[in-house]
This record gives structure tokens, sequence and C-alpha cells, in this order.
């Protein structure tokens, strides 16, 4: 049973009815490459004032549309912290986008001079981490994650603060496919997906809402048509789904740079396996920020034509096609002023 301050945490993360339509706005790497993809410059040539600007563009446009929005510290915070509506939850990232690479995989580590308490005293409703990570990788780069996961979930305990993972699966150096870059990998196995699911539900981990990829790449999602193709990977989802169930955590779908059309696909197989949202990014803002930055005002216009559209219909499929979810508030019979106080641990 979760306790009532991560309860009343994840309450603040759905909307009214508990749909969780949440918008990501802690990227880093993938932003840097929108924005210098728009200005024709290098990624190095990116600059702090870009960021700053871009972030504080997507909270104005789409924060009254949003349950919640997920911000990074180091850019989206200092942006637009003072714009983001009060009735508008707030995620916020531990983890740095800088991950070391290794033969054997990749480790992750949190931003410097950021922690769970910060995040708790900056008045976040959630804490929000990314792990990079493959069931098969290397012992050692398992270990580590696994620690780092775990660490952070018991700092979440003690700050009674809501913990949302994140996990994504990625090439190995040796593989043709491999990149750095935060996209999906082509050529992922399911398997990889769900086992990597299954590692991290279980309780001392701490998760409270997983932030999770399709298990099949999203451009070879085949229609929900009911041949076997689609038979086959529904069971995928519900092997995820199976797993969430099991262990009380609801999970929700990144979009991980599918297009709209993509997601909308991977939103509907989740929500039959029993997904209660989304946490999205790209596939409601990319286009706006690449094709129309450094002028803000036709990136507002963007935003406002198309990705507040994209962001209020994805809402819409959620309603139609997801469970809500609910706070577990039940709490013991009390039998004198104070118990409750001196109980609540």
């Amino acid at each position: 049973m979760s306790t009532i301050g991560k309860s009343r945490g994840l309450t603040r993360l759905a909307d009214e009815d508990g749909y969780f339509t949440m918008v990501a706005l802690d990227q880093r790497p993938p932003l840097i490459a929108a924005i210098a993809k728009a200005k024709s410059i290098a990624p190095e040539a990116v600059t702090f004032a870009d960021m700053l600007s871009v972030k504080r563009l997507l909270v104005k446009a789409l924060a009254e549309d949003a349950s919640s929005m997920l911000l990074d510290p180091n850019f989206a915070i200092p942006a637009a912290i003072d714009i983001l509506p009060s009735k508008t939850g707030f995620i916020v990232t531990l983890e740095d986008h800088r991950f070391e690479e290794t033969p054997a995989g990749r480790r992750s580590r949190a931003i410097d001079n950021w922690s769970v308490e910060k995040i708790r005293r900056v008045g976040g409703d959630a804490v929000k981490v990314l792990a990079w990570y493959r069931p098969d990788a290397g012992r050692d780069i398992i270990a580590h994650q696994q620690a780092f996961v775990r660490t952070v979930g018991a700092e979440c305990r003690r700050y009674d603060i809501p913990y949302v993972l994140e996990l994504l699966v990625y090439p190995f150096p040796d593989n043709a496919a491999h990149t750095t870059d935060y996209v999906e990998s082509p050529d992922k196995k399911a398997e990889l997906v769900i086992e990597s699911v299954r590692d991290f539900a279980k309780p001392d981990y701490g998760v409270d809402l997983f932030k999770l990829e399709t298990p099949v790449p999203a451009a070879s999602l085949p229609a929900m048509d009911g041949s076997g193709a689609a038979q086959a990977t529904a069971g995928a989802f519900e092997e995820i789904g199976g797993i969430c169930r099991q262990a009380g955590i609801p999970w929700v779908l990144l979009s991980g740079g599918a297009t709209p059309a993509q997601f909308d696909r991977v939103l509907g197989y989740s929500y039959a396996a029993g997904a209660q949202g989304f946490l999205a990014g790209r596939t409601i803002w990319l286009d706006a920020v690449q094709n129309h930055f450094p002028d803000e005002d036709a990136v507002l216009s963007a935003l406002d034509q198309d990705g507040r559209k994209r962001l209020r219909d994805l809402t819409v499929l959620t309603r139609e096609k997801a469970k809500p979810w609910s706070g577990n508030f039940r709490t013991a019979d009390f039998a004198f002023e104070g118990e409750f106080a001196a109980r609540y641990a």
C-alpha cells in the first residue's frame, strides 16, 4: 500500500478524473538537436539562452492542457517555473543526460548537485529517473544500474515522494545500429523491455509509476486487426500489463520520438493492456520547435495550432481507452489525538 504522501503526489500528476496526460519537457540532447536543426547550426553552437527560450515557450503553450509536466533543473525549471500553473503537476528529473558508455553497457548517474531532497524542497510532486537498462548487459553494469535505481527509491521513501522510473533499452557499441541519441532502437527485442520491467517491479526498488517504451518498435507495430502479428504484439504489451498489475504499479507510455500516428497505435495496444496514460514530449512539440525556432511567435502559433491539438487528441484517446488511476488513502482506525502523527512513518 502506498503512503499518503506518495498517493497524494500521484494524484497531483493525474487530472481530476485520474488520467495521466503528461508532457515531458526535460529533454536535453533531443531538444538541442531540434534547435540546431531549426537554426542550421551545429549542436555545440546551441546556447543556454536558446534552451531557456524554448523550454519557456513549451510551458507557456502546453501547461494548461497537461495534467502534469516533467521539467529538468538545468534548463526547464530556471526557464519557466514561474509560469507553471498551480493546477499542473510538477515532476522533476534527477538523472544526468550524460551517461557512461562502455562495451558492456551504460551507467547512469544523477545530475551534479541535485537530489531527491532538493526536488522535494523545490516543490516537486514526483521524482523521475531514466535508467538505461538491458538485462543482458555486463554483470557490473547491471549491478550499477540496479543500485542507482534502488538508492533513489530509498530516498523517495524517505521523503515520501512518488518515484517515476523510465526504462530504455539501448544498442551496444558493437551493434550496427548503435547511437547515443535518444531514439528508439529499431531492432530491440520485446523480451528485453519486458524483462527490464519485471526486474524493477520488485518492491525493493520502490517504483510508484513506470514510464515505459513500447516493447515492439513503434514503426513496426501492426494494425490492431486481430491478425497473427497483432495478437503477438498485444501479447507483449499484456506481459508488461500483467507485471504492473501484479506489482500494483501504474504505467504510462513515452513517445520516444514516434510520429503522431505511430504513438496513437502504441497507446491503443497499451491501453488494451492496462496502461493509464502517457508522458510524451517530442510527438507533441518537436515539429513546432524544429520548423519555426528562433521565431518565438511562430513557435507559439504552431504549438497553439498543432501541439495543443495533439495533446488534446491524446487526452481524448486516453479518456476513451484507458482506465483511470485512483489513489489509496485508507488509514487505520485511530483512538486518540496524536496517534496518527505518532504512527505515520
